[in-house]
């Protein structure tokens, strides 16, 4: 009865280590799929940073126009606000 305990005993030590290495097998597979994916989302995340610098300085840029055109609106109504002269009226007189 020992020999068959000691062949159960090594059949489920060898079993553990089997399902052990499998296991370690699966682990380093997902960290690598995740290293992978990390990698991935902080190129993403650089690209989407570049993105939003360049959206920043067109904003600006188009913020630095919009100004200047307003004040040569300003500057343009300023010149034409004047009041023009009435103009007269001419009236016809009709003969009785």
């Amino acid at each position: 009865m020992t020999k068959v305990r000691a062949a159960l005993l090594a059949l489920a030590l060898c079993s553990a280590l089997s399902l052990g290495a499998c296991q370690n097998a699966k682990t380093q597979q997902e960290n690598q799929r995740l290293k992978a994916q990390v990698a991935d989302l902080q190129k993403q995340l650089g690209e989407m940073g570049n993105r939003v610098d360049e959206a920043t300085t067109a904003k600006n840029e188009l913020t630095k126009e919009n100004a200047e055109l307003k004040q040569e609106n300003d500057r343009l109504k300023a010149r034409h606000g004047k009041t023009k002269k009435a103009k007269s009226k001419r009236r016809r007189h009709r003969a009785a």
